[in-house]
């Protein structure tokens, strides 16, 4: 069932990535779909983006029954103990799920995949920035209620302001970060740079 509900999620952010950021893919070689359950969301880079070879990446139950194509394969593995090497790394919705501790251990093991930046390599991470796009009490009052189903939900799990964000790419060996919002309060694409 959760492959399903981060499928309809993906579907919601694809259109919206696809015009608004395609910048962030132009030029990658290839990508790792890390947690990328049923590869909706690489299959929509793969066809928007040719040229790039996509990996889903998640445990072996969520990608057991996924078939791959010319542009997608799918591997069963932990990103807590490994991440397949690619020039880009997409974790969409991932990081939120985890306490600061474990986010860092992703990272480090994305950091240790990924090329260096002057060859392309970076994490593109699609998540929450707490206080990011404010306008409006409501979009406030949004960001809050997430947070708090995150604690409720998951314990140490948590949405993050962008300074949390950035302690963790630090600590993670990472060097910069841009920050992208894009679907207002919901969603902000952020780069990452070894």
């Amino acid at each position: 069932m959760l492959n399903e509900v981060m499928a309809n999620d993906s579907e919601f952010c694809i259109e919206v990535l696809m015009t608004k950021c395609k910048f962030v893919f132009e030029g990658l070689a290839t990508l790792a779909d890390d947690g990328g359950g049923t590869g909706k969301f690489a299959r929509a880079i793969a066809k928007k983006f040719p040229s790039i070879k996509c990996t889903v990446y998640d445990l072996p139950h969520a990608v057991a029954n996924e078939g791959g194509d010319k542009n997608v394969d799918f591997v069963a593995g932990d990103m807590f103990e490994s991440v397949p090497y690619a020039n880009a790394i997409l974790l969409k919705l991932i990081l939120h799920d985890w306490s600061d501790e474990d986010c860092t251990k992703i990272l480090k093991n994305c950091r240790k995949a990924i090329a260096e930046k002057h060859e392309g390599g970076k994490v593109i991470i699609i998540d929450i920035v707490m206080g990011s796009q404010i306008q409006d009490k409501a979009s406030l009052q949004t960001q809050i209620n997430t947070d708090m189903q995150m604690l409720v939900a998951l314990g140490p799990a948590k949405e993050r302001t962008e300074k949390e964000w950035a302690k963790l790419f630090m600590e993670a060996g990472f060097t910069s970060y841009k920050v992208y919002p894009i679907l207002g309060t919901v969603r902000s694409l952020i780069e990452v740079y070894p």
